[in-house]
């Protein structure tokens, strides 16, 4: 069978920590793009990208590409695929279209001219047609558009793979589940290490921090899109999910996670009896400035609050300075990394960072802030 042109979406800022993965997958022509990572491989490795990928959002098959210059030339181009190689036609099926600097005022009419030639298709083909569903369909197709040149694709993924299906519950201001895991990644988290979220909220990226401790493959409990398409393979997806489930261990580093508030702290508990963790990670009621480290080095990895309103600065201009002292006094030698969209936090905290990285948390422009708690030697100026 043809290798597969595969596109894989992430969150901003992590595309490199996506080729990584790849990388670790065998896959092939590996190339970054904004938002995202082109590819060339297996259905086997596609089933892997899904289940084992902590920063992937959607794993995406192209199917075809052309000149969309027009509306009906995405129509088409649409109508060139054998819509029956890759679905049934009683599949419900949603079009999802995005673009970049494309000629056209309303970009979501190219999902209905894709939408018309998937049915003219099917109907020319067996006298009936798919139907539509916008929440839960069994097919989704993408395509993007950039400039003139357009790519249909279909989604192997089904619901987002951040949704690792355990968060019920979410404080005022949740990462992505793969957003998290990809702060813990960038800051060299492997599991090996002593961790602590000291501000946890919902728990998100200390649940996170457990998977990679466990070595638990993070789709392992979901289900995907690609199991309803032409095709699917179940023996060898099984044999990719029996041999994740060998893989999980025990942890051998100390797992904590804290946070101020009690009714959080709970949600957090519920998130993590969810994701099966729970008896691994550690979660307390404490004020970070009461926060001690667990062992003589580790890794700190934390959404801190940062200001929107005018109260919120005030606040933070007291808390900042006692969230550095924190970090200089009980976390020598260990590794911090604090997400923010607020440009000032290492002065505020009075840290110089080893690194930033940006990042971006939905829309909002946001640093990943690095710091190596060597005692002494980080303050600021």
């Amino acid at each position: 069978m043809a290798a597969l042109k595969i596109f894989i979406t992430c969150p901003r800022g992590l595309e490199e920590v996506l080729v990584g993965e790849l990388n670790a997958l065998a896959l092939q022509q590996i190339r970054a793009v904004d938002g995202g990572v082109d590819c060339v491989g297996s259905w086997e490795q596609v089933y892997q990208i899904n289940l084992r990928s902590r920063v992937a959002s959607r794993v995406l098959i192209e199917l075809i590409r052309g000149v969309c210059a027009r509306e009906d030339q995405m129509y088409q181009l649409a109508r060139k695929v054998v819509w029956s190689d890759w679905f049934e036609v009683n599949d419900s099926i949603k079009m999802n279209v995005t673009g970049k600097r494309t000629p056209f005022k309303r970009i979501d009419i190219l999902g209905l001219k894709i939408k018309d030639a998937v049915c003219d298709v099917f109907r020319e083909a067996c006298g009936k047609r798919p139907s539509v569903d916008k929440m839960f369909p069994d097919v989704r197709i993408h395509a993007f558009v950039e400039g003139t040149q357009a790519r249909i694709m279909l989604d192997t993924s089904g619901e987002a793979l951040f949704k690792r299906g355990y968060r019920d519950e979410t404080g005022e201001a949740p990462l992505r589940e793969n957003l998290a895991a990809g702060l813990l990644m960038l800051a060299g988290y492997d599991g090996s290490q002593a961790f602590i979220d000291p501000m946890c909220g919902s728990g998100t990226i200390a649940i996170e921090a457990a998977l990679i401790a466990k070595h638990q493959a993070p789709g392992l409990y979901r289900r995907f899109g690609f199991e309803k398409l032409q095709g699917f393979q179940a023996e060898v997806w099984s044999k990719i999910k029996q041999q994740a489930l060998a893989e999980v261990i025990a942890p051998v580093a100390s797992l904590q996670a804290a946070d101020v508030d009690r009714q959080v702290i709970k949600a957090a508990l519920g998130n993590a009896h969810q994701a099966g963790v729970d008896d691994v990670l550690a979660f307390k009621v404490q004020d970070v400035t009461k926060a001690t480290a667990a062992a003589a080095t580790g890794v700190v990895v934390s959404n801190p609050p940062y200001g929107i309103r005018l109260e919120d600065e005030h606040f933070l201009r007291g808390f900042y300075p006692q969230l550095g002292g924190v970090l200089k006094q009980q976390f020598h030698g260990w590794q911090v990394a604090l997400i923010s969209a607020d440009m000032g936090l290492p002065g505020g905290l009075r840290l110089k960072p080893a690194r930033k990285v940006p990042l971006f948390n939905g829309k909002l422009d946001c640093r990943l802030f690095i710091f190596k708690m060597v005692q002494g030697s980080n303050r600021g100026e």
